[in-house]
């Protein structure tokens, strides 16, 4: 194993994850106006409206199923019956539906962000990284997907036995870059665009995707005022208001009633 490889596979997912965690730390402290996903939606709407749920929703199911085949190893779901035959179709299936839908609604952003002049001005220097690196990380895994995967063999590539258990012991830093020797070069290249994607994360409008509108449901109601010049003004009765006679105070009423 080269130098290269050994960092390639141990030092620099380590150092993507740091910067990463300093990154979204920093930002957090500096930078809370502007996190947010800086939304254009002021200049174009029709396109947004359906690449936007779609790249969104697809992305949802997508980091599931990292999740999924990423975090819970091969023994676990031997030891509940599922074979490798039934686990290829359970994440290849599902995967690949919502690898097409991320793929159609990158494009759908992509094409509205470079045709519609307006938008495309209001794309800043990161934005063009992001979605430069962004590409990078999805139509690489899509690729090693359709390759492996689905054009693969009836088992397709069993990342199970290699990249998961890596994945998973670099996390403890127990790091073990021999597992990612024999890796298919597909897998590799996503794993690395992958990476460099979570490094510059926090330096991009990405951040918005840690921000749920947790406090939404429990925030009090907004109260307007009634803007109707001929909405009367609610009476209410003061003790404060100045000692009056009798007379002065049944003329005040009969006026008020006479309103």
């Amino acid at each position: 194993m080269s130098n290269f490889e050994t960092f390639l596979w141990v030092a620099f997912p380590w150092l993507c994850i740091a910067a990463f965690i300093i990154g979204i730390s920093w930002r957090w402290r500096t930078d809370q106006f502007g996190w947010t996903t800086h939304s254009s939606q002021i200049y174009e709407s029709k396109l947004l409206r359906l690449s936007s749920p779609l790249f969104h929703w697809g992305m949802v199911f997508v980091v599931i199923g990292h999740l999924m085949g990423l975090a819970i190893p091969k023994s676990w779901t031997s030891a509940v019956g599922i074979s490798d035959a039934a686990y290829h179709l359970i994440a290849t299936i599902p995967g690949t539906i919502a690898g097409v839908a991320v793929v159609l609604g990158l494009i759908g952003l992509l094409y509205r962000r470079i045709a519609n002049r307006t938008v495309f001005l209001s794309t800043s220097k990161s934005d063009k990284v992001m979605y430069l690196l962004l590409g990078a990380a999805i139509l690489s895994g899509f690729i090693a997907t359709l390759s492996t995967q689905v054009f693969g063999g009836p088992h397709g590539y069993d990342y199970r036995e290699t990249i998961s258990p890596w994945l998973r012991q670099l996390l403890i830093f127990n790091a073990q870059p021999e597992l990612m020797m024999d890796v298919p070069w597909e897998f590799k290249v996503h794993v690395v665009a992958g990476f460099t994607l979570i490094a510059v994360w926090p330096f991009t409008r990405l951040v918005h995707a840690f921000s749920a509108p947790v406090g939404y449901t429990t925030r009090p109601y907004v109260v307007y005022r009634s803007r109707d010049i001929t909405a009367r003004p609610v009476r209410h009765d003061s003790g404060w208001d100045p000692v009056r006679s009798v007379k002065t105070q049944h003329d005040d009423e009969a006026r008020w009633h006479g309103a």
